[in-house]
């Protein structure tokens, strides 16, 4: 593995390129380094101008300050969650949504199941494990893709109880 003086000038080339993540494995381990681009702007009292149509075609400048711009914005809501459990990969293998492939899905999106219902199969070395749903309810949304690697705890199902 990497010492922490080469860590150390991994991350600051990280840091001055223009690559936003980088993944290295060496002899079993695994180092996933990703920038944060997030910029935090303050809010500030300043004038913006803002353009409005007086008559067609004639345009004039309305000052009002951030505030009143972000009052006029809309803030779009938050996305209502319609799930209360999720089927997580029990272990690091690849995602396989039906038995064969000539052979129809386990499940689909709007599907109901029960607790022993197969909902897909996880293969790691060779063999091929069931994963059943654990719960009652309905799938809401499929997180993966047929032959997807996925790893250990990875969301696979989202599901809406009964």
């Amino acid at each position: 593995m990497l010492s922490i003086k080469e860590l150390e000038t991994l991350i600051e080339k990280l840091d001055k390129s223009s690559i936003d993540e980088f993944t290295y494995e060496a002899n079993g381990a695994k180092l996933k380094l990703k920038k944060n681009n997030t910029i935090a702007e303050p809010v500030s009292k300043e004038v913006v101008h803002k353009p409005i149509e007086v008559q067609p075609q004639q345009v004039v400048q309305k000052e009002e300050t951030v505030e009143q711009v972000q009052q006029e914005v809309s803030v779009p809501q938050t996305a209502v969650k319609d799930y209360d459990h999720e089927i997580k990969s029990p272990m690091v293998g690849t995602f396989y949504s039906s038995p064969s492939p000539d052979q129809p899905v386990f499940v689909q999106t709007g599907d109901t199941v029960s607790g022993d219902t197969i909902v897909c199969i996880v293969e790691a070395m060779k063999l091929f494990n069931e994963i059943e749903a654990d719960v009652n309810g309905t799938i809401t949304e499929i997180l993966v893709e047929n032959g997807e690697l996925v790893e250990y705890g990875q969301p696979l199902f989202r599901i809406k109880t009964v």
